[in-house]
């Protein structure tokens, strides 16, 4: 495979800036796509650091989905908190709660803007289990959520 074509973390790093109450809608991936949530104690792991304080107090989770291979985040900043900051975080915690380094570096990140829906993004996100071909319905995978349900 080509990887030419693929943003390097640095490159991916240029030109971010966290704005105060922004939502983003998050992609980090797990190191050469290896499938570390694969089985349901490493998913609620994943999922658990969401909401852990030191991550719940810089960012409010909108949606998610944590896949075999990589998560889906939509939050939305809590006041001057940074972007990086906080993906740092999780993304040390969940590696502690593994026992190992499991993500790649850097991460996408899509500031959502006015004219998007939130609501869509949401949907977007949680859809993923089904566009992958894992499950036939989202209500067949157990690792999503939303605020709007």
């Amino acid at each position: 495979m080509d990887t030419r074509s693929f943003p390097r973390s640095r490159d991916l790093r240029k030109g971010r800036a966290s704005c105060p109450h922004q939502a983003y809608l998050i992609t980090l991936v797990t190191h050469k796509r290896i499938p570390c949530f694969t089985d349901l104690w490493s998913a609620r792991l994943a999922i658990r650091q969401l909401h852990e304080p030191v991550v719940a107090r810089q960012a409010v989770t909108l949606a998610f989905v944590v896949m075999p291979d990589h998560v889906h985040w939509l939050l939305q900043l809590e006041g001057a908190a940074a972007l990086s900051d906080v993906i740092r975080i999780y993304k040390a915690k969940v590696s502690l709660g593994m026992g190992q380094r499991i993500w790649q570096k850097g991460f996408h990140d899509h500031a959502v803007r006015a004219d998007e829906d939130l609501h869509a993004a949401a949907r977007y996100i949680v859809a993923n289990p089904v566009r992958a071909g894992l499950v036939a319905s989202v209500a067949q995978y157990p690792h999503w959520d939303a605020i709007w349900l």
